[in-house]
């Protein structure tokens, strides 16, 4: 009988990068890791990091493993931490439960780390390897990295446009530019993302929620941030969720201002949900890192420059990694060229 074929470190670590994404906009300040040990070839137990950043996806695998862990390998998508804190150290866990081998994707930039998890494993006797899928792993992780190295959140901005490159519809026409499909996407961003920026003058004109509308995740809406002089409207729907949650909002400061501020509140991932004007300041300073293009197969009879073109967005800077149909929609989702980052 021919043999199955083995798994390779790169099969696993795609699976442990796949756990990963699930908690993506669900663990800020802490990244969203995934973790999966093997013993025998065979996967014994999984662990992803828990919805506000604890316990950490190698404490949750190790749980689920028990005893079985003992002699395994542990596939980990970023260098496990070694500083104390509101839980033990990840690599103090994975040397507890007699792990024999760690493989992860990438270090740790965080100062308590960065390269001090690998040390304590090897110190213990474990095997140690690194940079396995490590480009895949920093995509995503480019929110935790930025927040640590550049002091900002990772910055998606998230478009849906005509096929002439409109935002907008005439007043009194419908609203909605792309469809249901793409509107349910454009959720599911959200929910992905841990604060949402838009700006004043879109608050006026369409008086947003800002929240995530999907079956089963309304606790997964991402905090509000209103940038613009303007206050908001008392009836507003978010001057009504300001009274029970956190709406951030901010006056006259520029976008990287804003951006440190709100790294130093633990948010790593923002999605841009705004006009043409304040989309082409994220973009002419360099803030953008990940655009999510939605683009309906119509026209809109609108005069003058269409609003792409007035927010010099050039699809040049970045690169396209995913397009989908979504119904008669197209989606595209681009990443910043690395040169430019």
């Amino acid at each position: 009988m021919p043999q199955m074929a083995t798994k390779s470190d790169e099969d696993f670590m795609r699976q442990a990068l796949a756990l990963g994404r699930l908690g993506l906009g669900q663990t800020a300040p802490n990244p969203s890791v995934g973790c999966v040990l093997v013993k025998d070839g065979q996967v014994i137990a999984t662990g992803i990091t828990q919805k506000g950043g604890r316990p950490h996806a190698e404490a949750m695998a190790i749980a689920a493993a028990g005893e079985a862990a003992t002699g395994a390998t542990a596939y980990v998508t970023l260098e496990p931490c070694a500083h104390e804190g509101q839980t033990p150290p990840c690599a103090t866990t994975l040397i507890e439960a007699g792990i024999a081998r760690v493989v992860y994707a990438i270090d740790d930039p965080d100062p308590r780390v960065n390269g001090g998890g690998a040390a304590m494993l090897r110190d213990a006797g474990l095997a140690v390897d690194r940079d396995v899928l490590s480009d895949a792993a920093r995509r995503d992780q480019r929110g935790f990295l930025l927040s640590k190295t550049d002091d900002r959140p990772m910055v998606t901005l998230k478009l849906a446009v005509s096929d002439n490159g409109f935002m907008r519809t005439p007043s009194g026409t419908d609203k909605w530019i792309t469809g249901e499909l793409s509107r349910q996407m454009g959720h599911k961003l959200r929910a992905q993302h841990d604060a949402i920026i838009t700006g004043s003058g879109t608050v006026l004109e369409d008086d947003p929620s800002l929240d995530c509308r999907l079956p089963g995740l309304s606790d997964a809406s991402p905090v509000p941030v209103v940038m613009g002089r303007s206050d908001l409207p008392t009836e507003s729907k978010l001057a009504k969720r300001s009274k029970s949650e956190t709406v951030l909002h901010y006056n006259d400061e520029p976008p990287q201002v804003v951006l440190n501020d709100l790294a130093t509140r633990g948010i790593t991932r923002a999605m841009l949900e705004c006009g043409p004007k304040l989309a082409a300041a994220f973009l002419s300073a360099d803030l953008v890192d990940e655009l999510a293009l939605f683009k309906a197969p119509h026209q809109i009879e609108l005069d003058g420059e269409s609003d792409i073109s007035r927010m010099g967005l050039d699809l040049a800077r970045f690169t396209l990694v995913a397009a989908h149909r979504l119904a008669d929609d197209t989606y595209s989702h681009y990443y910043r060229n690395k040169e430019d980052a």
